[in-house]
C-alpha cells in the first residue's frame, strides 16, 4: 500500500491510497468535508461522499501526468516504469502543478 497526501492551495484536503491490489481510493479528510470554506478538489470527486474507489487512477490525478516524450523522459530519468502511475504521479505533482492541486509522498512532510 502507498499513500499520498493531497494538498489544495498549500492545506492538505485528503488521502490517496493505492492498494496492494493496485486499486485506488481517495478520501477527503473529515475536517475539509465539514468546512464549508473549502471545495471540492474536483468536480469528478465532490465532497459529499467520505470515500471513493477505483481500479484505475482516478481520471483528475491522471490527467496531472506527462504525456509522451515529457513522460518518456521522467520515467527514463528517474527509473520509473511507464505504468507506474502512482510513482509518476508522486514525481510530478509534488512542487509544481498547474493548478492548486499537489499530491505529496505521505511521509514526506
Amino acid at each position: 500500500m502507498r499513500q499520498a497526501k493531497v494538498i489544495y492551495k498549500n492545506e492538505e484536503a485528503g488521502l490517496l491510497t493505492q492498494l496492494d491490489s493496485g486499486a485506488f481510493v481517495f478520501r477527503y479528510h473529515d475536517a475539509w468535508i465539514n468546512a464549508t470554506d473549502k471545495p471540492p478538489i474536483s468536480l469528478t470527486l465532490p465532497k459529499n461522499q467520505q470515500e471513493y474507489q477505483s481500479e484505475y487512477l482516478f481520471p483528475f490525478f491522471y490527467n496531472m501526468l506527462p504525456e509522451g516524450a515529457n513522460k518518456q523522459v521522467v520515467c527514463h530519468a528517474m527509473r520509473i516504469d511507464k505504468e507506474d502511475h502512482f510513482s509518476l504521479l508522486l514525481i510530478t505533482a509534488t512542487y509544481d502543478t498547474i493548478g492548486a492541486v499537489r499530491v505529496i509522498k505521505k511521509d514526506n512532510v
